[in-house]
C-alpha cells in the first residue's frame, strides 16, 4: 500500500510539473504562474535536471526495412499476421496516438507493418521504455524507427514534453498504455499518462482534434519466459475506431483523464475479445 501511494504521488508530481511547464510556455493557460516564485523554481528544476529528449525517423533505413520485414523477416517467423480495421487509421494530418496492448518485443515491428508508412503514408513515433531503446540491436533499430525513451514508473518531464511536441506537429505517436510487457489477452491496468498527454495536447492549440486509436495485439500459443512468441505462431492485430479526445474535455484533468482511460481500457478488452470490470482498472 505504501509503495502504491508513493508511486501515485510521484506520477502526480511529474504531471503537475508538466502542466506547470506547459502553462509557462502558453501564458493564456494560467497567468498566475508568472508571479509565483516557487512555481518558477519548480519549472527551472524540472527543465535543467533532465536532458532534452528528441526522436528521428531514418527514412533511408525505413525504405529498406519495410520491404525486408514484410517480405522476409515477418513471414519467416510467423505463420500468419491477420490485420483488421486498417480503415480506422486516420490518413490526414491530424495528431494521432496509437494505443496498443503490449505483448512482445516484436510489437513495434508488427505495428509498423500493420499501421506504418506503407499503410497510411505517415511514419510512427514510439514512446518506449528506456531499457527497450538501449538494448543492443533492438534498441538501435527502434530508435531509427522513431522511438524515444521514457521511464514508465516515473516519467520525466522531457519525455512528456517531446510527446506533446510531436502531437502539436501532427505526428503519429505510439504509446503502450499498459506501461510494460504483459502476458495474456486482457489489457492490464492502464496508466493515466496517455490520457493526460492527449488532453494536454488537445487544449494546447486551437483545432488540434487529437485521436486515440486503440489496437489489440495478440499472439497464438504461449509466450516464452522472455515474452517472445514461438516460431510459427499467428499474430492478430485488431485496430479499433478512433476515440476523439475533445469529447472528454470538461476542464477537470483528473476526471477527464479517468473517463478517457476507462473507455480506452474497455475498447482494448473488446478488441482482444475480453471483458473485465473497468472500475477495477487504472493506475496513477
Amino acid at each position: 500500500m505504501t509503495a502504491a501511494i508513493v508511486a501515485a504521488a510521484r506520477s502526480q508530481d511529474v504531471g503537475d510539473r508538466f502542466n506547470l511547464e506547459l502553462s509557462q510556455q502558453n501564458p493564456k493557460t494560467n497567468h498566475s504562474n508568472h508571479s509565483n516564485p516557487s512555481t518558477m523554481q519548480l519549472l527551472t528544476a524540472a527543465t535543467t535536471s533532465t536532458a532534452r529528449v528528441s526522436s528521428h525517423v531514418s527514412t533511408g533505413l525505413t525504405s529498406l526495412l519495410y520491404p525486408l520485414a514484410n517480405r522476409i523477416v515477418l513471414p519467416s517467423f510467423f505463420n500468419r499476421i491477420e490485420v483488421t480495421g486498417q480503415e480506422n487509421l486516420p490518413k490526414n494530418d491530424c495528431p494521432v496516438i496509437l494505443a496498443p496492448t503490449h505483448r512482445s518485443r516484436w510489437d513495434p515491428l508488427i505495428l509498423a507493418h500493420a499501421a506504418g508508412y506503407p499503410v497510411t503514408g505517415r511514419h510512427l513515433r514510439f514512446m518506449a521504455s528506456a531499457n527497450e531503446t538501449t538494448r543492443g540491436v533492438q534498441g538501435w533499430l527502434i530508435r531509427k524507427l522513431g522511438a524515444f525513451p521514457i521511464d514508465p514508473k516515473q516519467p520525466g518531464v522531457s519525455s512528456l514534453r517531446h510527446g506533446l511536441e510531436l502531437l502539436q506537429t501532427r505526428q503519429v505517436l505510439t504509446i503502450f498504455p499498459e506501461g510494460n510487457l504483459y502476458p495474456g489477452p486482457e489489457a492490464q491496468s492502464l496508466k493515466l499518462g496517455l490520457a493526460r498527454l492527449a488532453l494536454q495536447a488537445e487544449t494546447s492549440q486551437a483545432c488540434m482534434s487529437v485521436r486515440i486509436v486503440p489496437i489489440g495485439l495478440s499472439y497464438s500459443g504461449n509466450l516464452t519466459p522472455k515474452r517472445r512468441p514461438t516460431w510459427g505462431c499467428d499474430v492478430r492485430v485488431n485496430i479499433g475506431e478512433p476515440i476523439l479526445v475533445r469529447q472528454y474535455h470538461t476542464g477537470s484533468m483528473r476526471r477527464d483523464s479517468y473517463r478517457l482511460t476507462i473507455d480506452l481500457q474497455q475498447e482494448l478488452d473488446r478488441l482482444n475479445g475480453c471483458a473485465i470490470e473497468p472500475s477495477l482498472a487504472l493506475s496513477a
